[in-house]
This record gives C-alpha cells, structure tokens and sequence, in this order.
C-alpha cells in the first residue's frame, strides 16, 4: 500500500468531511497549551527565551506550570508574534477584561 500525505488524503474527502475537519481543527487550535503555541509558530524554546530575555530551562519551566501571573502569559503571547485578551465567560454574556491592558501613554 502506498503512502499519502495529508493534502492527497484531504483532496479525496467530500466537501462536508471537510468541513467538520475544519471544524474540529478550529476547536484544537483554540485548545493548544503554550508549548503548542510555541512550536506552531516555528520557534524553539532558545529563540523564544532569548527574545524574552531569559535563559532556555525558565521557559521549559514556565511552559509546563499550571498557573503564572497574567503579566508573564502576556509577554509570552506578545513574543510569540500575538495579542493576549482575557474574556469571562458570565451568565449574562462575555465580557473582555481591560483591567490588564497596557495603557497606552
């Protein structure tokens, strides 16, 4: 049996397998821990620490701790080439905490 890559395998799908692989590529992307994050954007944890200012074990340490001040996820995201937003999910509706935000000045 010969082998195929993911673009012949995807090309042989119908439009509606396509869609829900999408779909659920979409959901994991939006559930990816920060050493995903990491790797997706192309970096290793040398180049990520350097941009940072920090040396490569404070980043493998920081990529697999379970809680971390907002401040450090927002330096982290913004090396990444990203944006951090915190949104809280209520009853009511979502609401985007600014509280965090940089001021600009």
């Amino acid at each position: 049996m010969m082998k195929k890559n993911f673009k012949e395998l995807r090309d042989g799908m119908s439009q509606e397998h396509r869609g829900r692989a999408d779909v659920r590529t979409d959901e994991m992307m939006a559930e990816m821990l920060l050493v995903e994050i990491r790797k997706q954007t192309g970096l290793t944890q040398e180049e990520l620490a350097e941009t940072l200012g920090i040396k490569q074990p404070s980043l493998s340490k920081l990529e697999s701790q379970s809680d971390m001040q907002i401040s450090t996820l927002q330096r982290l995201i913004e090396a990444l080439g990203g944006k951090l937003e915190l949104i809280a999910h209520l009853p009511k509706g979502d609401v985007r905490i600014t509280q965090f935000v940089p001021k600009a000045g």
